[in-house]
């Protein structure tokens, strides 16, 4: 995969800042689902109608799928595994996607320093695309006081502003 947009990527500040405005510290809503990461040091809550599906050992993932099957929003907490930093992951992330196969990887934002429910982080926005859709996330390194975490949420592109809300608000009640 190829990654497009790093070289633009720390410009315009105020428009870094709107692209993650909507993320501050807050509980989950009390209907939400919360599914524990990592022996119950980090929790990543999710709105009612999305299914916990299966993911890689040690993560948690819940998604919302369309007609045909294909996932059109999820939401995904893993534990940090490799060189990501708090001071790397405009890059990193990127890069990461391209590797997974994907392909026109756009970064849109980035933004470090966010609070979290417990602990900082770096945050990307980026858009790309697999074989079967194309996609826009959002994805967050956060450090908190027992471990460094990586939270994604994403949506299909048609389908993103409906479930980004939520998306961001999962995102925003992350705690680990």
């Amino acid at each position: 995969g190829r990654v497009r947009g790093v070289a633009g990527a720390a410009a315009a500040p105020g428009a870094l800042h709107r692209a993650f405005s909507r993320l501050h510290p807050v509980p989950p809503p009390s209907d939400w689902h919360v599914a524990q990461l990592q022996a119950g040091s980090s929790a990543l809550a999710y709105p009612p109608g999305w299914q916990s599906i299966p993911s890689d050992r040690g993560t948690v993932s819940a998604a919302v799928t369309d007609r045909r099957g294909t996932i059109a929003s999820y939401l995904n907490a893993t534990p940090k595994s490799g060189g990501e930093t708090i001071s790397n992951w405009a890059r990193f992330r990127p890069s990461h996607v391209a590797e997974e196969a994907a392909h026109d990887v756009r970064l849109l934002a980035s933004a470090t320093g966010l609070s979290f429910r417990a602990g900082l982080g770096s945050c990307v926005m980026d858009s790309y695309s697999t074989s079967r859709a194309s996609y826009e996330e959002i994805a967050c390194l956060v450090a908190g006081v027992r471990a460094s975490t990586v939270i994604v949420g994403a949506a299909e592109l048609g389908v993103w502003s409906a479930q980004g809300p939520a998306i961001e608000r999962a995102i925003a009640s992350f705690a680990t």
